[in-house]
């Protein structure tokens, strides 16, 4: 059985980081008067949060593969790159379709050229093709999965269309798993991986996000018998990003789950306690980055299951 977790973790350092006006339509989190009042020294800012971040990860023992962003094309919020690429145990790699014109341009051939030299990647599923179709897919943003298991959750979104999710079922051998989930104001979560973690032995999921009851209890009884502990969270701890949370290890095999401040600070004692019987909760300032791009840690965090060469 595949493991849930990985050691190794691509992050990209921003050199252009700021408020995409192209995504904000469908992305609640981000914060327009943030954007506004910190417009000067977002870069600034964000890249602190993000060097904080990578050093403390790398010195818990995780191998972090930091890639620089580029200056041009512009594209403020390459800090995501879980979105437009996936990396898979049996060595496949997965290119998604992105709504937003300029995060199509976050996608690197030569990201890939350069982890093809240490890690063996047998085939590339490219299922960008369907941003011509106005059909869009934003990896492990719209998909979160279970990797030990197979399974692929998915909120559907303007973002996660059910054709290109069904592509990515029959391409990977992934069952999947798509309902319909809401915040407070009824607007459609934009991803699934600010409303669920899947983890190996538990999953923290905003069940009240699924406005369908019928769905709800589906999505509770698909977890339970997958054999996840679920930690139910509210629609306002998922507002602050409690739902955006990712389970990875270090190079011992030590499990963390690494999430914001913010999201950290929203848990109550009893849901923090209930994780740490599970893993060593790891949380970082991400204020800027959160405010301004509407994601948070597992956004930044694009794991690589390939095998080694």
């Amino acid at each position: 059985m595949q493991s849930q977790a990985t050691s190794r973790i691509l992050m990209i350092r921003p050199v252009r980081f700021g408020f995409n006006d192209q995504t904000a339509e469908s992305n609640a989190f981000q914060d327009i008067k943030l954007a506004a009042q910190t417009k000067d020294v977002a870069q600034e800012d964000a890249l602190r949060e993000f060097d904080e971040m990578t050093r403390n990860l790398q010195a818990l023992g995780v191998d972090v593969m930091v890639y620089e962003d580029t200056v041009d094309p512009y594209t403020p919020d390459s800090i995501f790159p879980n979105n437009w690429v996936s990396f898979h145990a049996s060595g496949t790699v997965v290119l998604y379709p992105m709504q937003a014109e300029n995060r199509r341009l976050e996608r690197r051939q030569d990201i890939i050229d350069d982890l093809s030299k240490r890690f063996h990647v047998a085939r590339i599923i490219d299922l960008t093709h369907f941003e011509q179709e106005g059909k869009f897919l934003e990896g492990t943003g719209s998909l979160v999965l279970d990797r030990m298991n197979r399974v692929a959750f998915a909120s559907l979104s303007p973002r996660t269309h059910p054709d290109v999710l069904a592509e990515f079922g029959r391409q990977t051998g992934y069952r999947t798993v798509s309902f319909t989930s809401a915040d407070a104001n009824g607007q459609a979560i934009y991803h699934t991986n600010v409303l669920m973690c899947i983890a190996d032995t538990f999953a923290v999921v905003c069940l009240s996000a699924i406005t369908d009851p019928d769905e709800r209890l589906m999505i509770r009884q698909e977890l339970e018998s997958l054999g996840k502990r679920v930690i139910d969270i509210s629609l306002e701890q998922m507002t602050n990003f409690a739902g955006n949370m990712l389970m990875i290890k270090t190079r011992k095999g030590q499990k963390l789950l690494v999430m914001s401040d913010r999201a950290f600070e929203s848990l109550t004692p009893k849901q923090i306690d209930l994780l740490d019987d599970y893993t060593t909760l790891i949380h970082f300032d991400l204020s800027m980055i959160e405010g301004n791009g509407g994601g948070s840690a597992r956004c930044m965090l694009a794991e690589v299951h390939l095998p080694r060469k």
